[in-house]
């Protein structure tokens, strides 16, 4: 809980100040506050009482560390504080060997330049990136448009097929609606009775 991961030395002083802060306000109260506001309590049961008093004044600070630090979680505290760390030590370095860049702060310089200069290099290398992906995406994109297309091409050719069988399945019916049945039923009767003999011999 509240655990002090390795950091910049602004990060372990921030740290240090904000956990003994929770400490002192969890522990602001005593126990003589505690007995003005439970009187019977304490006057009936002084060793349970007191426990009970280092028990709250516990829970509200483990209570408060908890939810720091999920705070601290959420929006990345940590790193924030490296970061600005890191920057400060970087300008020091600077300054001492006299090596300032153009985006480094002087009097008179307006703070949106001076962010610009860090910020917009950034920006573009992210832009960039961001293009990339685009283009990959839309690569991707034609390949399966053109995989589409072919698939398309090969469904309208098997349905041209399916209608044409259809239509030749249509001309033989209606040639067979035409056919004499009874002289086809005649000559089928017939043919199997001239057969009889054969199949019994």
């Amino acid at each position: 809980m509240f655990s002090n991961q390795s950091g910049s030395r602004r990060w372990t002083h921030f740290h240090s100040a904000l956990q003994l802060a929770i400490q002192r306000s969890a522990h602001k109260w005593t126990f003589e506050d505690f007995a003005e506001c439970f009187p019977l309590y304490v006057e009936e049961d002084k060793n349970g009482s007191s426990a009970t008093f280092n028990s709250i004044s516990e829970y509200i600070e483990a209570q408060n560390l908890r939810d720091l630090d999920k705070l601290f979680k959420e929006y990345n505290i940590q790193e924030s504080i490296d970061s600005l760390h890191q920057i400060v030590t970087d300008a020091k370095d600077r300054k001492v060997n006299g090596t300032t860049g153009t985006d480094t702060w002087k009097d008179g310089l307006n703070p949106k330049v001076a962010v610009a200069a860090r910020t917009v290099p950034v920006l573009t290398s992210e832009a960039d990136g961001l293009r990339a992906m685009i283009n990959e995406i839309e690569n991707e994109n034609r390949k399966l448009e053109k995989e589409l297309e072919e698939k398309v091409q090969v469904t309208d050719e098997a349905n041209e097929r399916v209608v044409e069988l259809l239509k030749r399945l249509d001309t033989v019916f209606e040639k067979w609606k035409e056919a004499p049945l009874d002289d086809i039923e005649a000559w089928t009767v017939q043919t199997a009775e001239s057969l009889k003999p054969v199949l019994h011999s």
